[in-house]
């Protein structure tokens, strides 16, 4: 198939350092060329990969040093040079939220749109109810509870490649955090319960500019004061196998409706168990008791980081393996995709477009079938 991939221009393609739906992008896009469609990238310049790339910004806007910057303008052009090559492509998949919607109405039909974020927001119904024709991805079963009538057509649960991430079947002794410093990402409760345990913690995690005086109010005097607690700020993938498999377990002590958490299929890359409460999607990713637990309260994340050490770092690899690797991803994409032009005007459709899907679908591997 001749596919589309367009991704958000916040971050690098893959990002640089924090950042997950470009990072999804990028080894869903890997993955789908090493099954052999013809992809195609619309990305920042920055970006790196084996598909085709279209270069629709000098470079990320993240780290783009220049102090005056308009994402709306930048993804506006964006989506002007994927419109002008709509009739190239047999699937545009879109990365962009709903911004594309106005513009492509007409293309509905071989669109699909991944949606990455929260959806308990109050604007979001009316554009839903409006654009009822574009066919839309859940990330997570339970990031559709905010919008249950929307357009869905499947939950395809993040990947990334397994060789990126080395196992480690030995901790060294320490708690992991991983992602950002703000309220709802909760690493006050990593401390406390680090703390309790009397366990060394590694925080690794950048500041964003609206969580400042979160960081500079809560968060940093009680790392200050707490010899236990490293703060190692915010670092990139190649530094990540280390930091997660060396830690006895991940903490992931969110308090909000998290619609995936990239950041525990990671530690399940290292063999690290994660201990989560149990909010969003992560009673869909933590397999309880196998690969982390899952809480409900601080005194059960103190148990469950206390035991987490018990749990089989091998088994958790391989689960990892079987249920999140990019070319699991992939297959479950290209069953989507299959799908979309199954249900097209068969004169429209190329047919070794629809045998191509088919065979894929005859073919799935083990790991497409978790």
């Amino acid at each position: 198939m001749k596919i589309a991939q367009v991704t958000p221009l916040y971050e690098a393609v893959p990002p640089k350092l924090y950042g997950g739906t470009e990072r999804v992008v990028a080894h869903l896009t890997e993955a789908l060329v090493d099954l052999g469609h013809e992809v195609t990238l619309f990305a920042a310049a920055d970006a790196e990969t084996r598909a085709r790339l279209i270069p629709v910004r000098d470079q990320a806007i993240r780290l783009d040093p220049e102090p005056l910057k308009s994402d709306l303008a930048a993804h506006m052009t964006m989506l002007s040079e994927v419109l002008k090559r709509a009739d190239e492509f047999d699937v545009i998949h879109f990365h962009t939220d709903m911004i594309h919607f106005p513009f492509f109405a007409r293309h509905a039909d071989k669109t699909v749109t991944t949606l990455h974020g929260r959806l308990d927001l109050k604007d979001l119904p009316g554009v839903y109810e409006r654009w009822t024709e574009f066919n839309l991805v859940s990330i997570s079963d339970d990031q559709r509870r905010p919008l249950p009538l929307a357009n869905w057509r499947a939950t395809v649960h993040h990947g990334m490649p397994a060789e990126i991430y080395g196992f480690s079947p030995e901790p060294q002794g320490y708690l992991a955090f991983l992602g950002r410093i703000s309220p709802e990402k909760r690493p006050d409760r990593a401390i406390e319960i680090a703390t309790k345990l009397n366990k060394p913690l590694k925080i690794a995690a950048k500041v964003d500019a609206q969580d400042k005086v979160y960081w500079e109010t809560v968060i940093r005097p009680m790392i200050d004061s707490n010899p236990l607690v490293e703060f190692v700020g915010e670092i990139a993938d190649h530094q990540k196998s280390a930091f997660l498999g060396g830690a006895e377990a991940l903490l992931f002590p969110i308090d909000w409706p998290e619609p995936f958490g990239l950041v525990m299929i990671e530690a399940m890359a290292c063999g690290t168990p994660v201990v989560a409460f149990r909010c969003g999607s992560t009673a869909e990713i933590i397999e309880d008791g196998a690969t982390g637990y899952l809480v409900d309260s601080i005194e059960q994340a103190i148990a469950a980081a206390g035991r987490a050490h018990l749990l089989d770092r091998e088994a958790i690899r391989a689960r990892f393996e079987l249920r999140f690797s990019a070319t699991a991803m992939a297959r479950r994409y290209l069953d989507v995709y299959g799908d979309l032009l199954a249900r097209r005007p068969f004169a429209e459709v190329p047919l070794d477009d629809v045998v191509t899907p088919l065979r894929l679908h005859e073919d799935r591997s083990f790991a497409s079938l978790a």
